[in-house]
């Protein structure tokens, strides 16, 4: 058998980036204690196998010391203050395919003579808070009255209106269609890629749906100012980045304007009920609506923080028991890549401008039958 020296140290550099205990990989590969050790090696099937495993090109298993994966986008992110250093493979392969995606799309908003979106750059941090807020309105409009019966609904209804404003919105709890591969809303919870013709929004799916609004809304005002983030949007913290504490002001003015809310407060309500009152009226979550609270100096910041801390604690309890996605595979894929992306690969693919090979690696499909489906369902064939 033919064996092949790696480095330990690559070994542990893997086992880290896929964010795999050293027990999962044991159960895996009884030698890998071994071969971290340094007292055995992989055969090159074992190593392809270990590769495949941690979600690592094996070719960068063969290098001297571990690679410096660089983020292609500014990473606003913090975990208690302090930035957030190593990128994980699922955090990194769902960038690298988005790239991918807003690549295409961009080659074919130009063939098309599309446009450019208008709400691309139409922020500055020099706009007043709430002028800032209407003027996204403006551009994406979002009533309260117009935001349906539940959290679901008003997040459906604001993605479409995004994706009538030329944006690229995706929404996916896991990598691809790899159900296996569940993204963490603690690594990330979603980031905006900016584009004259193709300006990209992912939000996680495996956070609750009334937090997947709040970083919808959070990516939005990014692009809007003309730039692209990686986020984990904290609205716990007083001082953080410029334009991050700015990002999360504006959002909360769009989804919970400052004059409605002052309408619906009570002196005689306590925390909790008002915090629920809140993200009823407004679809948002409870987390959001302390912080529209602290806003408008309904909440002092002692009591905020403490009232935050242990809705956070809920939060966290109920998002770690939701399962992985489901449901409808058509409507699930719709959602992951968007409609936007897939009506443009659809269309371009009937036509004859796109093969059908990399149509299929868009959208996440690998049969003709499933594609002729989903073209059918949005009504192209």
């Amino acid at each position: 058998m033919i064996r092949v020296e790696v480095k330990p140290e690559l070994l542990g550099w893997a086992r880290e980036r896929a964010g795999m205990a050293e027990a999962e990989l044991e159960h895996r590969f009884p030698a890998f204690s071994g071969w971290v050790g340094g007292t055995a090696q992989p055969t090159l099937k074992q190593l392809d196998a270990f590769a495949q495993a941690t979600h690592t090109p094996v070719g960068f298993l063969l290098l001297d010391q571990p690679p410096v994966e660089d983020l292609p986008l500014p990473d606003f992110r913090t975990i208690g203050d302090r930035p957030v250093i190593r990128p994980s493979a699922d955090l990194l392969d769902t960038l690298y395919q988005c790239q991918q995606r807003q690549d295409w799309y961009r080659e074919f908003a130009h063939d098309n003579r599309e446009d450019a979106v208008a709400l691309v750059g139409t922020l500055s941090r020099d706009l007043e808070l709430t002028a800032a807020a209407h003027r996204l309105s403006q551009s994406v409009p979002f009533p309260t009255g117009e935001r349906g019966a539940t959290w679901s609904d008003a997040f459906a209804r604001l993605r479409d209106r995004i994706d009538d404003a030329g944006v690229l919105v995706m929404v996916s709890g896991i990598v691809g269609t790899n159900t296996h591969r569940r993204l963490n809303p603690r690594e990330f919870r979603g980031f905006a890629m900016v584009d004259d013709l193709a300006p990209l929004i992912f939000v996680n799916g495996a956070d609750s749906k009334a937090a997947q609004l709040f970083t919808l809304v959070h990516e939005l005002v990014h692009l809007a100012m003309g730039g692209s983030a990686l986020d984990a949007p904290d609205l716990a913290i007083r001082v953080a980045d410029g334009e991050e504490l700015w990002c999360n002001q504006v959002a909360g003015e769009f989804l919970v304007p400052g004059g409605a809310l002052r309408k619906v407060l009570d002196p005689n309500a306590t925390v909790a009920d008002l915090a629920q009152r809140v993200a009823r009226l407004f679809k948002v979550s409870t987390l959001v609506a302390l912080r529209r609270l602290f806003d408008v100096g309904w909440l002092e910041w002692v009591a905020y923080h403490r009232a935050y801390g242990d809705e956070l604690d809920r939060v966290a309890h109920v998002v770690d028991e939701r399962g992985a996605e489901g449901g409808n595979f058509y409507n699930t894929q719709r959602v992951r890549v968007g409609n936007r992306l897939a009506r443009a690969v659809i269309a371009s693919t009937l036509e004859g401008q796109t093969l059908y090979r990399d149509a299929f690696r868009m959208l996440g499909v690998r049969r003709q039958a499933t594609f002729d489906e989903l073209a059918h369902r949005l009504g192209y064939v």
